[in-house]
């Protein structure tokens, strides 16, 4: 680390004396326990390449708070749900500030920011314009067809690289979304003329900068007495970066002003709002404050979500039967032909659990917003002193084999009879944070994360180029301030086929294909007619009692009758099949003596190219998949 030895250098003849004053100065008592500082740096040589990973392997050892000494600056790290919970919870006033980062004072931003303020009367008033009247739930909902109207172009824009088999860039492609969706809302045009087009690849750039320089370890942060050396030049590239952010939306105030004034002070848009002084709400900015705000919203908006949409789509390309059971979802649920709107998300747990799952695997911001003690706290007997930087590891907190089972394998599945959500009140699963400093965009990201992923999942079918396959996706993480994926996600969508439906009449059955078999659930006492009366009549099927395999089976009194060939079940085999099924019903309608009517299910059988699919009502929780030979 070239930039190390440089400060060596300048250090030790320079500040000989107040180095030697930091080293014998008295360490405060009772701090948590934490690995020995070297002197003058402190613990800075443990933060390695991902901070996330080394903190989280250190506090293995050290406890999950845990003390480091980052240069001249005291640093708490927490690890746990538990204390997590008693920081942000029970000491929330205490810990309401923030840790300002260098990077951050260009332009005096940190004065101005909803991010960075501490928690003064100017932040309150930030943070009711954001709560009252930007992302309200009546102010998301009356900008729906608005985002109908994005979604409806990023699938036009899949639709003509689909017909030519072109890759698409699904980072890129969700960014622009997102930035259009947002820049709409804000200011009523588009900030990206088009997917892929210098506009959007430039703010991207932009935007990614600053979350790349923020989120370095920066020498300046942990020896302030050198800070005007700059030496790793984070200076000059946030300065970089927000410039080119600020002479954007220069430009958009600029024109904004000239259209209220032609329009009388009507307002159609936010920004709109914020301009215009015969709205009242609550704060008059003046016009660095815009932009600052503008600089907040959309870096932490367009980079988190766009990044949580690729980490999404990432995580079901490397595991195909999670998207296999997302898709069918999808068709369950959704009307033929009509895209996903924001009505339907509650109806989709699949897909919920599908982003829950990868904002615990990747939240966001790993580390959150550093925080800051204003005062002396004792957490758990030990003491975080005063001015202590205070981060919250919550990708290690989402990776607790104590909290989560097999916490790195990817696994909606754990969320779908949870309760558990990322709106601040469950600790083990904090992604945006909690209490007075959650994020205050989440209500809108929830909202462009959910239409996006189940958009891309609704109207196409993936794979990876060049013939990649799913255990070979390189699933790398890139530090930052968002952790976002380390090399892009490049992938081919391919046009939904329609399905063709072959119907069949099961009495008190529900039926779902599972990779080259089928599961059939039928109530104990009439399982023994699946081979008694009559006899499957085709090979090679083969057909066996599964027991103890499935819950609800368990819970409900049924057994499960596994119907499977090695080589993949077809449509010839799958005919005598039904035939089967509808046999099964005659000999229960008339031997039992009821309505077998009462009971019935209707299955579809859907036939699609080498694809065998099927409609479910009701749904059981068995994860299955559909691909055959």
């Amino acid at each position: 680390m070239e930039y190390l030895n440089l400060l060596l250098l300048i250090l030790l003849p320079l500040t000989l004396l107040k180095v030697f004053s930091w080293i014998t100065k008295s360490s405060p008592t009772n701090l948590p326990p934490g690995p020995v500082p070297l002197p003058i740096f402190g613990n800075l040589f443990k933060l390695g390449k991902k901070p996330h990973e080394s903190l989280s392997q250190l506090a293995q050892i050290y406890g999950p708070l845990m003390s480091l000494k980052l240069g001249s600056l005291t640093t708490i790290v927490i690890s746990s749900s538990t204390i997590a919970k008693e920081v942000l919870q029970k000491h929330d006033q205490s810990f309401s500030s923030r840790t300002v980062i260098d990077a951050i004072t260009i332009s005096n931003h940190h004065k101005s920011s909803i991010v960075w303020l501490p928690p003064t009367p100017q932040w309150r008033a930030l943070r009711k314009l954001t709560n009252s009247h930007i992302f309200t739930t009546q102010k998301l909902d009356l900008n729906q067809s608005l985002r109908h109207r994005k979604l409806e172009e990023l699938v036009s824009y899949l639709r003509r690289n689909a017909s030519s088999g072109s890759v698409i860039d699904i980072g890129q492609a969700a960014f622009t979304t997102v930035l259009n969706l947002m820049s709409n809302s804000f200011f009523s045009i588009d900030l990206a003329d088009d997917f892929g087009s210098d506009s959007a690849c430039a703010f991207k750039d932009a935007v990614r900068g600053l979350m790349l320089e923020a989120g370095k370890p920066n020498l300046s942060d942990y020896f302030p007495m050198i800070r005007f050396m700059d030496l790793q030049g984070v200076r000059r590239g946030m300065s970089k970066h927000f410039g080119a952010l600020d002479e954007i939306f220069e430009k958009i105030i600029q024109q904004k002003l000239l259209t209220l004034q032609c329009r009388e002070g009507n307002t159609s848009d936010l920004l709109d709002m914020i301009l215009d002084p015969s709205q009242e709400i609550g704060i008059q900015l003046q016009r660095h404050e815009i932009k600052s705000l503008l600089k907040d919203f959309f870096a932490a908006g367009t980079d988190t979500t766009s990044a949580t949409i690729e980490w999404a789509m990432a995580e079901l390309l490397h595991n195909p039967s999670k998207m296999t059971k997302a898709q069918q979802e999808l068709s369950d649920i959704l009307e033929k032909d009509r895209l996903i709107e924001e009505s339907d998300i509650v109806r989709l747990p699949y897909l919920q659990a599908i982003i829950k799952e990868t904002l615990r695997l990747h939240p966001p911001a790993p580390f959150l917003v550093p925080h800051k003690a204003e005062n002396n706290v004792e957490i758990h007997d030990f003491i975080v002193p005063k001015g202590a930087q205070v981060l919250v590891n919550v990708w290690a907190i989402g990776r607790d084999p104590n909290l989560w089972k097999d916490p790195t394998c990817f696994s909606p599945e754990r969320f779908l009879d949870s309760k558990t959500d990322y709106k601040g009140q469950d600790f083990e699963f904090i992604p945006f944070g909690s209490g007075r400093r959650i994020c205050p965009g989440l209500p809108l990201a929830h909202r462009m994360v959910h239409l996006i992923v189940g958009l891309l999942l609704q109207s196409f079918d993936w794979k990876l180029e060049n013939g990649l396959k799913a255990e070979d996706l390189d699933m790398g993480e890139e530090f930052g301030f968002t952790l976002a994926k380390a090399t892009g996600l490049r992938a081919i969508p391919e046009p939904a086929e329609k399905s063709r439906y072959i119907t069949c009449r099961i009495p008190a059955l529900q039926s779902i294909i599972i990779d080259r078999s089928i599961h059939v659930t039928a109530p104990r006492m009439y399982s023994y007619a699946l081979f008694e009366k009559p006899k499957p009549r085709f090979s090679p099927v083969t057909a066996r009692k599964i027991a103890g395999e499935n819950q609800s089976a368990r819970v409900y009194g049924l057994d499960m009758v596994e119907f499977s060939n090695p080589q993949g079940l077809t449509e010839e085999e799958v005919r005598p099949l039904q035939r089967t099924f509808q046999d099964l019903h005659n000999f229960l309608e008339e031997t039992e003596g009821f309505e077998a009517s009462r009971c019935l299910h209707v299955i579809h059988f859907v036939r699609c190219e080498n694809y065998w699919k099927k409609k479910l009502c009701p749904p059981l929780d068995t994860e299955y998949k559909h691909k055959t030979r």
